[in-house]
């Protein structure tokens, strides 16, 4: 369901946002992001893949803040499960800028899954399986993982009991929170977190890295 229409959005313009938030993007990059925002907004108009309906709010809010945990979080090779992905975030986004990352797509809405494994073939992703199930009920399909994240989940307490169990053994957490949810998130036991890391041009949304604790 790739459509013909182009992005209303030049590489130049996705270059120089992605910058803003520290990321690097290849020529490579820059054309998979155009033609993802494409396939977006396209299937949007039927899936309700997200609220944001503006190119350049998508751009900002779903790609360069996803994609800016790469320049938080040493993701380089490794095993990454992205829970409720959605319409594709941070997962994907992620995939795109570490490509040598293994990623899970955990999403239980069928519609959403279905784009997202299209969004995983026509853009030629490897090492990018879509699973359609509830996050509950994985294990040994994902496990052992190097990363969880999760950026529109909620319920942190039950996810991260999920990630610490010893059936998944994440090695650490990567959450895209809100500033009000940090030190409830903080009292989780399990884990021990790094200081939050303030996401560029917003003042109340930010990056919570955590390390598994082994008792």
């Amino acid at each position: 369901m790739l459509t013909n229409k182009p992005s209303s959005l030049s590489t130049d313009v996705i270059d120089r946002a992605l910058r803003e938030f520290r990321v690097q993007p290849t020529p490579e990059q820059l054309s998979m992001i155009q033609r993802y925002i494409t396939m977006l907004l396209a299937w949007n108009e039927k899936v309700n893949l997200t609220a944001i309906r503006d190119p350049l709010e998508i751009l900002y809010r779903h790609f360069c803040e996803s994609m800016y945990a790469v320049t938080a979080v040493p993701l380089q090779a490794g095993r990454l499960a992205d829970v409720g992905s959605g319409g594709g975030f941070p997962g994907l986004a992620l995939k795109i800028a570490r490509p040598e990352l293994q990623v899970f797509l955990i999403e239980s809405n069928v519609k959403k899954a279905t784009f997202l494994a299209e969004v995983v073939r026509e853009l030629y992703l490897i090492d990018t399986p879509v699973l359609v199930s509830q996050y509950e009920e994985l294990a040994e399909e994902v496990a052992p993982l190097d990363f969880v994240c999760s950026r529109a989940l909620g319920e942190f307490d039950k996810f991260l009991r999920w990630a610490h169990s010893e059936r998944i053994g994440a090695t650490q957490a990567i959450l895209w929170v809100g500033g009000r949810d940090v030190d409830a998130i903080k009292k989780i036991d399990g884990w021990l977190w790094k200081d939050p890391i303030p996401i560029p041009r917003s003042l109340q949304r930010f990056l919570l890295v955590g390390a598994r604790q082994v008792n």
